[in-house]
């Protein structure tokens, strides 16, 4: 739960220091001498050299043509350029959700003929930051760090990646697929490189016709192909470089919120900018409920916080410009609160859409009531429509 976040981690810590003691024992400091405009290229050439052992060192950095002794500043710097040159559209590894906040694995970064040796690359650097308590500006896709956990992703977590993809797909489950006039098979198309061609989701899918019988399956194999099939060469490498330096048991303690949280760090969420930056729909700002709403938030811990900015938005980044540019699928969105249905005091839970930056509220009885609600829904996060 969130509220052992802070034990969770702190054993975590204790577990990588001894780790780390004793590969400094062994091995000593890795000198980097890194120029600032090849920071990627030449850390990877010089680590690459490097056992995973010798990693758990001390990285003692050096920029060329600069004065100065890393005190630990330099290597916070250094992993802060770093962690932005991940994303870099130019070695095409990752590609950005609709909001351009999060990433994930780019299906066609073999246009990089080395891109599974820099994912590996990368994989150690992000395991290598968790490691020495360095946080990353580095917010990945729910589904990868699902990935890193060992969890299977769902269908859920299909929202904040592609919000139309997972408009349509919610639209099968929920109407006759005869009504809809679709002609579906177990197949896709893959459009990589210039080229069209058709994927099969099962065997001999492409002449599968899909039914009310099986569009259950058909959309979760299709999520499967998204967040994982179509990319499975690319996590596989990115986790072989995280594991070598953090073992897959180390974190499996944490929940991918709380990955997220322990890799980028917990937000400094400004409530009182964020009130000033929310619309209502159905709501009034007057309204007792909303007065309850606000008064929970202020209240809230940082780690609670943080899992709010999670549940509502799909990822803990804050907008360095505040809430006013709060990122939504087609640019700038508020945050917005929305009235739903129902009577007072019913058992509803709120919900949230990540892809709009809005929460749907009940108009509950009570302030006691409202709490309980939301942080069970946030504590949850079972948000998304249902499989069959």
């Amino acid at each position: 739960m969130l509220l052992d976040f802070d034990v969770k981690r702190h054993w975590f810590k204790v577990q990588v220091r001894r780790l780390r003691q004793h590969a400094n024992r062994r091995y000593g400091s890795i000198r980097l001498h890194i120029r600032r405009d090849q920071v990627f290229f030449d850390a990877y050439h010089q680590l690459s050299l490097r056992s995973a052992e010798e990693m758990r060192g001390r990285l003692h950095i050096t920029f060329r043509n600069e004065q100065g002794v890393d005190a630990g500043g330099l290597s916070r710097e250094f992993f802060g350029i770093l962690a932005k040159e991940i994303f870099n559209p130019n070695y095409a590894l990752f590609t950005s959700t609709e909001d351009g906040c999060t990433f994930q694995p780019n299906p066609s970064s073999s246009v990089n003929p080395d891109h599974l040796s820099y994912f590996r690359f990368v994989g150690r650097i992000v395991g290598k930051a968790v490691a020495d308590g360095y946080l990353l500006d580095s917010h990945f896709t729910r589904s990868l760090y699902k990935h890193m956990l060992g969890i299977e992703p769902t269908h859920h977590d299909m929202e904040a990646i592609d919000p139309d993809y997972y408009k349509n797909l919610k639209s099968i489950l929920e109407y006759d697929v005869a009504d809809l006039g679709l002609d579906l098979t177990f197949s896709i198309e893959d459009h990589s490189f210039g080229r069209c061609q058709v994927v099969d989701l099962i065997p001999n899918g492409r002449n599968i016709p899909v039914t009310e019988e099986n569009k259950s399956k058909y959309v979760s194999l299709v999520c499967q192909n998204r967040m994982t099939t179509a990319i499975s060469s690319q996590i596989k490498a990115y986790l072989d470089g995280f594991y070598e330096l953090v073992s897959k048991d180390l974190i499996q303690i944490f929940t991918p919120r709380e990955l997220e949280l322990l890799i980028s760090g917990l937000p400094d969420i400004d409530v009182t900018d964020l009130k000033k930056n929310t619309d209502y729909n159905g709501w009034k700002s007057t309204d007792k409920q909303i007065e309850w709403f606000w008064n929970i938030l202020f209240s809230l811990t940082r780690n609670e916080k943080a899992a709010f900015m999670q549940f509502v938005t799909g990822s803990s980044k804050v907008p360095l410009a505040g809430f006013s540019s709060l990122p939504g699928m087609r640019g700038v969105q508020k945050f917005s609160i929305h009235k739903t249905g129902g009577g007072v005091g019913g058992k509803a839970l709120p919900s949230a859409h990540t892809c709009f930056n809005s929460l749907d509220l009940p108009p509950y009885a009570s302030e006691t009531e409202l709490k309980e609600k939301l942080m069970y829904a946030i504590n949850e996060g079972a948000v998304g429509f249902l499989m069959a």
